[in-house]
């Protein structure tokens, strides 16, 4: 599934008066919305779905794949994602599809 899937399923699913521009509209929205909230240090949590937060990676030692050297890579901030009992529960007991 990608973006335009995401935004075709809230126009079938909707109340039938939302058009895709407005669909694409409202998911850049909410996108946006997390991405700069997680940037700036904040945490956003949709019940049931998970938890999007700011984490830190810790400066280290790595090696250069081609020359086998060693480089230090530099700390980084970097988005994290916990999800929640509801989406945890979901994915455990899917079904691939066409399977029963």
């Amino acid at each position: 599934m990608n973006k335009a899937d995401i935004i075709a399923a809230i126009v079938t699913n909707g109340d039938g008066k939302q058009s895709k521009a407005s669909a694409e509209r409202a998911l850049k929205t909410v996108i946006d919305s997390i991405a700069v909230t997680v940037a700036y240090g904040g945490t956003v949590t949709l019940v049931g779905f998970g938890t999007f937060k700011p984490g830190v990676r810790k400066a280290r030692t790595g090696r250069n794949p081609k020359t086998g050297a060693a480089i230090d890579i530099p700390a980084s901030k970097v988005p994290k994602f916990l999800p929640g009992s509801v989406f945890k529960a979901l994915v455990n007991n899917a079904q691939p599809k066409g399977k029963k």
